[in-house]
């Protein structure tokens, strides 16, 4: 439940029961009741004498003439004080009493009294309310009883003014909570992101979009146990631009990179949802597949990838090395990349000496 859809009584959860539990704490009983009751006409013949006497004395102090402001603000308050002094002196101590005083605490604490300057006024308003009832009340005995009086019901009017200071700052410390928790959430899921990024990064080569690398080693041994626990054959493609320099020094870097670009666009338009795509470096490009045989691999990064190439507009020679492992054994990562290199190497050596002239894009083994 919203703390708007209760009432200041329900959010302190303050019962009638609750309130006569209050008034024994204190002991107030009904003598003391009585004995205040016959003030009543005492202090409400000087209730503007002792109100205007509180006031001079309150607004003597910097920090509460700078709260109280104006004159206007000043009457009214010196109205509420009256109505205050007159229901303490009323004898009925029930339910709506004990709601006024609450809202009267929390007022005073929303509007930024501090429960010093709130104490100090509670004891200046004590002391002229004492210094009167003893100048008035004649007989000794009963001007004590009546001061011990006046003191219980000015603690149970504190007691419940405070209350309402501790909520208020309670909740505070709740909404302060809440808001640090959002924040934390908000931070850590923004950090949860920028590690995202920076993971996606650091994986990624910024020039063709295609995995780094640095994680190629730690991908394809996955790859290869994998492989191995389900029987599989796995295959791993080394590809190369054949004469890639020619496009830097001719044509110069820009378009060196255009060409990088485009054929990390065709590799990955070719591969397999389950293939891994890797820029090895320079001009040279790893793919892991797995469960796939050689015939099959051959068929995608040639045949395909010549197509895709087609398709966007570039004529590129490539060398392919094509390497296939188990079922009956399995390579290691690294065996698997340097026959794979190898593989590659002969192929380009071919180009070279001018043996592979029927397509730019089917080596010959």
């Amino acid at each position: 439940m919203k703390q708007t859809d209760q009432t200041l009584l329900e959010q302190l959860r303050i019962t009638e029961f609750e309130i006569e539990n209050r008034q024994h704490l204190f002991a107030i009983d009904k003598e003391d009741i009585a004995l205040i009751v016959e003030c009543q006409p005492l202090v409400e013949a000087s209730l503007d004498q002792i109100v205007g006497q509180f006031y001079d004395h309150q607004t003597s102090v910097p920090e509460i003439a700078l709260l109280i402001g104006d004159a206007d603000t000043l009457e009214r308050l010196k109205n509420a004080q009256r109505r205050y002094i007159t229901d303490l002196f009323s004898g009925v101590y029930d339910i709506d009493y004990v709601n006024n005083r609450l809202r009267i605490g929390l007022v005073h604490k929303r509007i930024g009294v501090d429960t010093k300057l709130y104490l100090s006024a509670v004891y200046t308003l004590k002391s002229l309310l004492s210094e009167l009832l003893s100048q008035r009340i004649t007989e000794p005995s009963k001007r004590e009883k009546t001061l011990k009086a006046l003191e219980k019901v000015f603690m149970f009017d504190i007691t419940l003014v405070f209350e309402t200071y501790i909520r208020s700052l309670l909740s505070e410390i709740e909404t302060s909570r809440e808001k640090s928790e959002v924040y934390a959430r908000s931070l850590e899921e923004k950090v949860r992101e920028r590690t995202r990024q920076l993971e996606e990064m650091a994986r990624t080569d910024p020039l063709t979009g295609l995995l780094s690398v640095r994680f190629l080693n730690e991908t394809l041994t996955r790859y290869l146990r994998i492989a191995e626990r389900r029987l599989e054959t796995l295959c791993l493609v080394y590809v190369d631009i054949n004469d890639f320099k020619n496009f830097n020094d001719t044509q110069g870097h820009q378009r060196g990179d255009e060409v990088l670009r485009t054929l990390g666009s065709a590799l990955r338009q070719v591969s397999r949802d389950e293939d891994a795509c890797f820029r090895y470096g320079g001009d040279e490009f790893c793919i892991i597949l797995p469960g796939c045989r050689e015939r099959e691999a051959r068929d995608i990064y040639v045949d395909r990838l010549h197509a895709a190439l087609e398709d966007a507009g570039e004529s590129l020679r490539l060398s392919v090395g094509v390497i296939e492992t188990g079922q009956d054994g399995y390579l290691t990562a690294d065996a698997l990349v340097a026959q794979a290199d190898k593989a590659m190497y002969r192929q380009k050596a071919r180009h070279k000496a001018g043996i592979s002239n029927v397509s730019p894009l089917k080596p010959r083994d």
